[in-house]
């Protein structure tokens, strides 16, 4: 291959990109969305797991208490996160719907050793972001006043319960699980995936458009033209991936070894991108190849994710610092594999540039 016809596509296919504006838009909204990360944060960490809305929050809620005197009532004071407004259920009611208290409980009058379950009914508003909150910080009384009226009960039982041992918490937070374990790796495979998806794009519309009889035509040849567009698409991959961990670095997410991650996500994108080109050479029609190629992709992943080295896997770890030697290992199977699906995309060019003149 010449490196001036390599080049001649990689800017042909660049200044096309630039010209498309949904492609631009798509990147801007990835970089705005990574400036203000620190605010989704908050918003994407309650969804994978609501207790951390907790540690953002220092406010003191009302909650109207309602039915039965009992020792919850005194657990909801004591808490030090909840002012607590003893009231009838209708009126707490009425409160929570003009958002004056944050919840209402009530407790019905069954004694504590009574043979019935004691059945709290926990009111709060729907979809609401304070709601979310107040759940939390309610949570941990409702379940000491649950242990108690386990202790009361506990002569009833006619058989001893089996006691399970649990290793003891070493201090992690799942919100900074989410980040490392989930938002890391997704956020910098993405760009693998976009690309692996734009390479089909460019490769099918030379053909739909009949563009690459004229390409052809000069001293190019086909794998010279498919090698370019490969390149284009991976040139895009450590430019996306690397904005997004700065700017997440900007924001006060500490990320170690950002450019042993960036040279993994490029040798797997690489994967991706070869096999995008392989089906787009196949296919030659857009909406068949991206049909086959999205279905080839999710059951790769499903094989993947059942590694215990899997490539989101490995990224989290050498985001955290805790990667070994096995990342070079594993990138060198990786190399392999690149290797193995250009010999194939080498042959499978010249196979196919025997009937692209004729349109074939």
């Amino acid at each position: 291959m010449k490196r001036r016809n390599l080049n001649m596509i990689i800017k042909k296919d660049l200044r096309g990109l630039m010209n498309e504006r949904t492609i631009l838009l798509a990147v801007l909204l990835q970089l705005f969305i990574a400036l203000f990360s620190s605010f989704l944060m908050v918003g994407l960490a309650s969804m994978y797991d609501p207790t951390t809305l907790e540690r953002f929050s220092g406010v003191r809620y009302g909650v109207a208490y309602a039915g039965a005197d009992s020792d919850l009532e005194d657990y909801l004071r004591s808490s030090g996160q909840i002012v607590v407004f003893p009231m009838n259920l209708s009126e707490g009611v009425t409160l929570l719907g003009e958002r004056k208290v944050s919840a209402v409980i009530y407790v019905p009058d069954t004694p504590p050793d009574s043979t019935d379950p004691v059945k709290i009914t926990l009111y709060l508003l729907e979809n609401d972001i304070q709601s979310a909150i107040v759940n939390v910080k309610l949570k941990a009384v409702l379940l000491q006043y649950e242990q108690d009226l386990r202790d009361i009960r506990e002569s009833r039982l006619d058989i001893i319960p089996i006691p399970l041992q649990f290793p003891e918490n070493t201090g992690g937070s799942t919100f900074y699980e989410f980040i490392y374990g989930l938002l890391i790796p997704l956020l910098v495979f993405l760009p693998a995936i976009i690309a692996s998806a734009l390479v089909i794009d460019l490769i099918t519309e030379e053909y739909q458009h009949h563009t690459l009889e004229t390409l052809l035509s000069t001293p190019m040849s086909l794998h010279e033209v498919i090698w370019g567009k490969i390149l284009t698409c991976e040139l895009l991959v450590p430019i996306q991936a690397g904005a997004w961990l700065v700017l997440l670095s900007l924001n006060g997410i500490v990320i170690e070894g950002i450019v042993p991650i960036l040279i993994q996500v490029m040798a797997f994108s690489m994967v991706l991108i070869l096999i995008g080109a392989l089906t787009a050479l196949y296919y030659r029609e857009r909406t068949a190849a991206q049909f086959i190629f999205s279905t080839a992709v999710v059951v790769l992943m499903i094989f993947a994710l059942a590694i215990p080295d899997n490539p989101l896997n490995l990224v989290a770890r050498i985001a955290t610092g805790s990667a070994g030697i096995d990342q070079w290992v594993i990138l060198g199977v990786v190399g392999l594999v690149i290797l193995l699906l250009s010999l194939i995309l080498y042959w499978y060019t010249i196979r196919a540039s025997r009937t692209a003149l004729s349109g074939g």
